[in-house]
């Protein structure tokens, strides 16, 4: 081999490997991204059982069913549209009906129930996602400082 060809050679080799590398973070990448819907995005739009989503919105009054061990059944809703949610693990201390809440997990197709495995409560505008706060605005079910209309 010549100069040249050794040098092309590993040229192609650099190459090679930057485009591999490039191609496992994108893959990576793609396999932690989780969606934010709201409810009513979820019953337009429709997800998966497979497809990783946050769900995010108000505990439904009157939802919270806590069942054996550290089961607990809730609804998240935005007012015009509910999704059933369960979740196991200890839920954070100010997680309560009414409250904003993200709930980050998948649907199980044969329940049509969403099963988190992260939830997250949010006590005031400060911690609430910008999403969901602008969207619940939006709905009018905005309750920090404002009357519901």
């Amino acid at each position: 081999m010549t100069r040249k060809q050794k040098r092309l050679t590993v040229i192609a080799g650099g190459m090679g490997f930057l485009i591999t590398a490039v191609l496992l973070v994108m893959f990576a990448f793609g396999q932690s991204i989780a969606y934010f819907y709201m409810p009513s995005d979820i019953v337009e739009k429709g997800v998966g059982p497979d497809t990783r989503i946050r769900l995010g919105g108000l505990v439904g009054d009157g939802t919270v069913v806590r069942g054996e061990g550290s089961t607990v059944r809730f609804a998240v809703t935005d007012g015009a549209e509910t999704i059933n949610v369960t979740y196991t693990g200890i839920l954070p201390d100010l997680f309560r009906e009414g409250q904003g809440v993200v709930t980050e997990g998948k649907f199980d197709a044969g329940a049509q129930l969403f099963v988190a495995d992260t939830v997250l409560a949010k006590h005031d505008e400060n911690y609430m996602p910008k999403e969901v706060a602008d969207r619940l605005k939006e709905d009018g079910l905005w309750q920090h400082g404002e009357a519901m209309q």
